[in-house]
């Protein structure tokens, strides 16, 4: 007769027992590369350890998590102590971790970097060979898993933003040994048989470094490399780098980053251009309503009304300027005369023979010059004496100074 039935529970607890009591497995020592490390709320970490073929949950109380935070990195290979032990819930066996050792860089990380080196130095992450992406694509391939998160993002933004571009979704497998041929192909084939693909996007949404590891493979660099059509790299989150990122000729944080900046706003296009149409009209209708004034403007009837109204305005002026003129001439002759009265009375003044007619008389020498100087004569000459009426001629005597 066989043992009488136990409860799971009761199962859980036994196999914790067993497996805490072996010898090996009560105190072990596990080497492996870190990864889907998560922090919880509570200070405990929860991770895996895996090498090329199994994964191993691991479980590191939140009590050894201070002195053992600096070796808790995403890919690196560590040494782990600790116990085998259930957790009875869930009925899952884990290390629960008592203490970490490092062991050099992970194996993933060495094969990153290695890789990345090597591109670079052949000029794959060149800026001069990244092709601009077209403003206004007509039709998109995205070469991503058909079932995940990354082609439901992308879907959704392009939609929401753009009425216009066509897609189409080229599935391939995004994790796994066959992904990283599956994508290069996908590519290739692109570039080869779709001649109205204007833009890619290749990626996949978030996750450890192993599940993104398709995308840091060669084969997959190679081929975005040689892409004539403009390649988007949208793979895991904004953390995330992968090969894939540097070679591409635009990387974005997320494949929701990828379609916001693969096409344009359509639908604020739109807008904009019915704004500029608006403003257009209305220029437009405000140029017509002017023309139209300036042709009434230039109706004969009106012209001629102006024509009249100017005529009177210039006859008003010109008669003003005449009348001004005029005062303007006579206040000249005024002072002209005044001043020719002037003149005439100075001139007169100054007539010798209204002089000589109050007796003076002009003195000359026989030669006719005048004689103002009595050494200028002698005694003997004959001089000319001019009076107010007459001339007389007369001799000299004698001449003297007078004192």
């Amino acid at each position: 007769m066989g043992l009488k039935p136990v409860s799971v529970s009761q199962l859980n607890d036994y196999i914790d027992r067993v497996l805490r009591s072996d010898p090996i497995l009560g105190n072990v020592s596990v080497i492996g590369e870190i990864s889907n490390l998560k922090f919880h709320g509570s200070g405990h970490v929860y991770f895996s350890l895996k090498d090329s073929f199994s994964t191993l949950n691991c479980f590191l109380d939140a009590g050894y998590v201070d002195d053992l935070r600096d070796l808790l990195e995403e890919g690196s290979e560590v040494i782990c102590h600790g116990y085998i032990s259930v957790f009875k819930r869930g009925g899952r066996y884990s290390l629960n971790v008592r203490d970490i050792d490092p062991s050099g860089e992970g194996r993933l990380m060495a094969e990153f970097r290695k890789l990345k080196e090597k591109l670079q130095k052949e000029g794959l992450f060149d800026e001069a060979h990244k092709k601009p992406l077209p403003a206004f694509p007509q039709k998109i391939a995205v070469v991503t898993s058909d079932t995940g998160a990354a082609i439901r993002d992308i879907l959704k933004i392009l939609r929401s933003k753009n009425d216009y571009v066509d897609v189409l979704i080229y599935p391939v497998l995004v994790e796994g040994p066959r992904a990283p041929l599956e994508i290069a192909h996908a590519l290739d084939d692109l570039n080869e048989n779709y001649d109205d693909i204007d833009l890619i996007i290749t990626g996949r949404g978030g996750g450890s470094i192993e599940a993104l590891w398709s995308f840091n493979e060669e084969i997959v660099a190679r081929s975005i490399y040689n892409s004539k059509i403009p390649v988007i790299s949208a793979v895991g989150h904004e953390i995330d780098f992968t090969i894939a990122d540097f070679v591409a000729d635009r990387r974005a944080e997320t494949p929701t980053a990828a379609a916001e900046m693969a096409v344009p706003d359509t639908f604020k296009l739109r807008e904009d251009l019915d704004n500029a149409a608006s403003e257009m009209r209305r220029e437009l209708l405000n140029k017509i309503e002017i023309s139209q004034r300036h042709l009434q403007s230039l109706d004969p009837e009106n012209i001629g009304r102006d024509l009249r109204a100017r005529a009177a305005m210039e006859t008003m002026r010109c008669e003003n300027i005449a009348e001004s003129m005029s005062a303007d001439i006579k206040n000249r002759l005024i002072q002209l005369r005044g001043r020719m009265e002037a003149a005439g009375q100075l001139l007169k003044a100054s007539d010798p023979s209204l002089i000589l007619s109050r007796g003076y008389s002009i003195v000359r020498t026989s030669s006719g010059e005048i004689l103002r100087n009595s050494d200028d004569v002698s005694a003997g000459e004959y001089i000319d004496i001019t009076l107010s009426e007459g001339n007389v001629t007369a001799e000299v005597k004698n001449t003297e100074k007078r004192q």
